[in-house]
């Protein structure tokens, strides 16, 4: 694999890849994975935090076949982007590259190599629009984690890389292996490609309304009970009416909605994080039965929770372009 990096690229871009491949080796990946980093000069590069990323390569040095070239994100991608030297050398070994990926805005180097022409990528959230704009021959989708298109992958902001690498181990390896990976790294077995880059939990009410904060994290700690409209406006002291409204306001959506958001969010982490049974999983998030569970999944995520479970034990499935015949 080879790693582009630049001045004030984002370290996590570059650790979260090299370290799952490294523990990738150590739990015996066969054949194991060489990583090199390459910058333009090989001179390393500067992160944006300020520590250096020393032993680069230089970029025209590199010869040969490449399985993976990655290029990463972070706060120097605009000029990463604008650096003809960079692109020019994107551009001869993307033709070598078994496959090219990207994380958070290294999407943008690679379109503006031209080698994101009419695929379908992701992005940062925040930069999704953004990108669109400057590339409209781009189809730009900002909610998944990752996306594969043919053999280019691209991934959303910083940490989503490790759920990329998860993917590409499994890709390589199979499921046991990316398993292990993922276990020593203790994190979220392999995280569905297209789960929402943001958690309800983590987009917040403006910081000014009290009572949807207050209610939120009373939801998020009491899934298993009765969180009906008419519960959280007597626990919140308004009416029902007033408490719609503020959700709507503040959310973009009803409490009823919000609710069984938070449920199917925890129930689909504990769903694949655990080996309880379905109707368990229901009643430790609120669901009436598993058939309930069942119907939340699909209405949220289109697969069942068996699908959902069964995607931590199984290779993901790989997509052919429109127009082209399945990828086997």
């Amino acid at each position: 694999m080879v790693i582009v990096a630049y001045d004030d690229a984002q370290i996590l871009d570059v650790a979260c890849p090299s370290g799952a491949l490294e523990i990738a080796n150590s739990y015996g990946a066969a054949p194991p994975y060489a990583v090199e980093l390459a910058t333009v000069s090989g001179e390393g590069a500067r992160s944006s935090s300020g520590i250096v990323l020393a032993g680069a390569r230089r970029l025209a040095a590199v010869t040969g076949r490449i399985d993976t070239l990655l290029v990463v994100g972070g706060a120097g991608t605009r000029a990463a982007a604008m650096d003809d030297r960079l692109l020019t050398q994107v551009r001869r070994l993307a033709p070598r590259s078994r496959r090219i990926a990207s994380v958070c805005t290294g999407t943008f180097v690679l379109a503006a190599a031209g080698l994101l022409d009419q695929r379908r990528v992701t992005t940062h959230w925040g930069y999704g629009e953004v990108l669109a704009a400057a590339f409209p021959s781009v189809v730009v989708d900002s909610a998944p984690l990752y996306v594969r298109d043919g053999n280019v992958y691209t991934s959303a902001g910083v940490t989503s890389a490790l759920d990329l690498t998860l993917a590409l181990i499994e890709d390589d390896h199979g499921p046991t292996l990316a398993r292990e990976v993922a276990r020593e790294l203790v994190t979220y077995l392999h995280r569905p490609a297209d789960q929402a880059q943001i958690s309800m939990f983590l987009a917040a009410p403006p910081p000014g309304n009290r009572v949807v904060r207050d209610l939120l994290g009373h939801i998020a700690a009491h899934l298993a009970e009765d969180l009906s409209p008419r519960a959280l406006a007597e626990l919140a002291g308004v009416t029902t009416r007033h408490l719609n409204r503020l959700f709507t306001t503040h959310l973009g959506s009803t409490p009823a909605r919000t609710v069984r958001a938070a449920r199917t969010e925890a129930a689909a982490h504990l769903a694949r994080g655990s080996e309880l049974p379905l109707s368990a999983v229901a009643r430790r998030c609120g669901f009436a039965s598993a058939e309930t569970l069942r119907q939340a999944f699909l209405d949220h995520y289109g697969i069942t929770g068996d699908t959902l479970r069964r995607m931590a034990d199984m290779p993901r499935p790989r997509v052919a372009r429109p127009g082209q015949a399945p990828v086997p």
